[in-house]
């Protein structure tokens, strides 16, 4: 994967303007939430929610082949999105020691709320699996 970051764009933090890719599979990850292996919510904070939902996806990345660095595209949906700017450098914290600092491209999106009613961030993903 190669990722692009113009110098006419203002410089990026945490994500890439643009990831370009080339590869034998792709990896469509479903929105993962801070579900435990029994489907109950862990309660919790922003982050602690967000290093649970971001674990659950790399785990489905990983049984579908692929290793972090493989993450093309990721979206945050956020029910707060002010709480999650608020937290921003500690949710950073938590992405390089769980990912690194490949950065796919991103977005984050703030919701009303999610499937899981207590949920307050959810990720999905694509991959390009090699």
């Amino acid at each position: 994967m190669h990722r692009v970051n113009p110098a006419e764009l203002a410089p990026p933090t945490g994500f890439s303007h643009a990831v370009t890719a080339t590869g034998a599979r792709l990896a469509f990850l479903a929105g993962q939430t801070a579900l435990d292996r029994a489907g109950h919510l862990v309660p919790g904070p922003l982050p602690e929610q967000f290093e649970r939902a971001l674990g659950n996806l790399l785990v489905a990345l990983e049984e579908a082949g692929g290793r972090p660095e493989h993450l093309a595209r990721v979206t945050v949906y956020a029910t707060d999105v002010a709480d999650y700017r608020t937290h921003a450098a500690e949710l950073g914290r938590i992405w390089r020691k769980l990912v690194g600092r490949a950065y796919p491209a991103m977005a984050v999106v703030g919701v009303v709320r999610l499937w899981d009613e207590e949920a307050r961030v959810e990720l999905d993903g694509i991959a390009v699996l090699p």
